[in-house]
Parts: structure tokens; C-alpha cells; sequence
């Protein structure tokens, strides 16, 4: 058996109309358990209302913000998976599909770059990478859809040779700048290395790694640790109103490279966007998060 893009079409619409109304189950523990250690009356009650505002798109099938953002998918082949059409297109009329259906309507956030016109539609969209995933017979999606708070600020420098406080006093410093406005408490991801785009590809990533889950090398583990830490001492808290919690995780990525050394900086929102599902040869639909 093959997998059917109808079969990807109407799972990757449907992840994307999950991803706006509600919130995955590790950012709603982690709300809370900040809301429990928060030292400031209005940052505890700021993530009282979040974890209440998601609450209620889920039970009332709403959405969480009215900015739904633009299509994004990360899309990870596996090398025995069997497609029976074109996957991209089944990605692209999935989208379409939702953009015709879905209540309420999306607002028109697909900007083209050049002249400013608005809509659902456009080149390079839905935005969509590939990766191989050796020996597996699945075809494994994440939709994390980019809205403007988190994706205005993100940000990349390339050095020379930087030692670890360099780069983590880049990353302190692009946090600082961005401030409350991509709508903190926010998943941080860094991408270290490699090459200018496989750095971004990296740092957007890592903000799709679960909360509470350290890279696997002390070493990055360790930076992780510090640069939650020092983050949630700039007192910026929840959407900007003081406190203790900026950041619900730190994650970083990295990969060997040449002297230059790219460092990115990517933001998912308090909301955290991220729904994933795995499609078997048989059409068989795992849903992930």
C-alpha cells in the first residue's frame, strides 16, 4: 500500500485548525507550574488567564488569538514510506481546503514580500521543509504555524570563532530587544552552527522540542539551564507585565561548521503552536501531540 495525498491533505488541514485552538498538554503544565513559583501577584494571575483562555478554545472549539499565522510544515520521510501522488501539492490543497472551510474564517496573513498584498495564497506557501528519516515506513508532520509577535524578532549573526559566552550574550541580548513582544512566556530555540540556513532551520526546531526535554550532550544541557535562567531575570513576565517568567524553555541545536559560526534566535508565542501526526503506508493516521 501507498500512502493517498488525500490522506495528507486532510491530516495537514486538520493540524493546522488543531494548532489554533488549543494549546499542547507540556505548555499547559508548564504555565502552571510557573503560575506556582512566579513571584509577582500580576504575572501568577496574567498565566491564570492564559491557561483559562485555552481552556476555554478547547471546550468551545474557538480560537486562542486571532492572529492564525502563515502555513508552516515540517514534513520528516521516512526512506520505506510509499506515496501514491505529490506530496507538496497535497500539503498545498490541505490548506486550501481549511482557508475555504474553517470557522471562523482566517484572517488574510500571507504577505507578498515585494508589494504588500494580502491573502491566502502565495509563492512558497504553505512553507514546508523535508527531511529523511532512515529506515521508517511513515511520513511524520509537525505544523507550527509563524504568526507576527514571535516571527518579528527572531534573528541571526554570523561570528568567528565564539566562545560560549559569546554566543549565549547574543542570544540574552536578541531576547532583550524583542522584550514582551513575541508574547512571553516564550519557547526560545537557538541553532548553533552549520551553515546561515541550516542555523534558522535549527533554532525553529528546537522550539518544537517538548518542554522540560534537555539535549542529550551535558554540555548544551547545561547552556540551556543557564540561559532560561538568566532570561527569566529581565523581569520582562508574562505579555510584558513583570515577573519571573519570560521563558518556558530554552532549547539549543547545534552542528559543526566552518569558522564562521551562525547563531539564530527563534520565539514560539505563549500558545506554542505545535500539533504533529505520523501517516503509515497503510494510511493509518498516529496522532503525535
Amino acid at each position: 500500500m501507498s500512502i493517498q495525498p488525500e490522506t495528507i491533505r486532510r491530516v495537514t488541514a486538520t493540524l493546522y485548525d488543531r494548532s489554533l485552538r488549543g494549546i499542547p498538554s507540556d505548555t499547559r503544565s508548564a504555565l502552571l507550574a510557573l503560575e506556582a513559583t512566579d513571584r509577582s501577584e500580576t504575572a501568577r494571575h496574567t498565566l491564570r488567564i492564559m491557561v483559562e483562555s485555552a481552556d476555554a478554545a478547547a471546550r468551545d472549539n474557538h480560537f486562542i488569538c486571532s492572529d492564525a499565522g502563515v502555513p508552516v510544515f515540517f514534513v520528516r520521510v521516512g526512506t520505506q514510506a510509499r506515496f501514491a501522488g505529490d506530496v507538496r501539492q497535497a500539503i498545498t490543497d490541505g490548506f486550501a481546503d481549511l482557508v475555504g472551510n474553517i470557522q471562523p474564517p482566517l484572517l488574510p496573513h500571507v504577505t507578498h514580500p515585494l508589494t504588500l498584498e494580502r491573502g491566502h495564497a502565495g509563492k512558497g506557501m504553505p512553507i514546508t521543509t523535508f527531511d529523511l528519516v532512515d529506515g521508517s515506513d511513515c511520513v511524520d508532520i509537525t505544523c507550527s504555524p509563524k504568526a507576527l509577535g514571535s516571527g518579528r524578532w527572531e534573528a541571526l549573526e554570523i561570528f568567528s570563532f565564539p566562545d560560549l559566552a559569546t554566543i549565549e550574550r547574543y542570544v540574552i541580548d536578541t531576547v532583550c530587544k524583542a522584550g514582551s513582544q513575541p508574547c512571553p512566556p516564550v519557547v526560545i530555540g537557538v541553532g548553533v552552527g552549520g551553515s546561515f540556513d541550516y542555523a534558522a532551520k535549527m533554532a525553529k526546531e528546537a522550539t518544537l522540542r517538548p518542554i522540560g526535554e534537555r539535549h542529550a550532550e551535558p554540555l548544551v544541557a547545561d547552556m540551556e539551564r543557564r540561559l532560561a535562567a538568566a532570561i527569566n531575570k529581565t523581569g520582562f513576565g508574562p505579555m510584558g507585565t513583570g515577573g519571573d517568567s519570560t521563558a518556558l524553555s530554552v532549547n539549543v541545536n547545534y552542528c559543526a561548521g566552518h569558522g564562521f559560526t551562525p547563531v539564530a534566535v527563534a520565539f514560539n508565542c505563549w500558545i506554542n503552536r505545535r500539533t504533529r501526526a505520523r501517516i503509515y503506508n497503510d494510511n493509518r493516521v498516529e496522532i503525535v501531540e
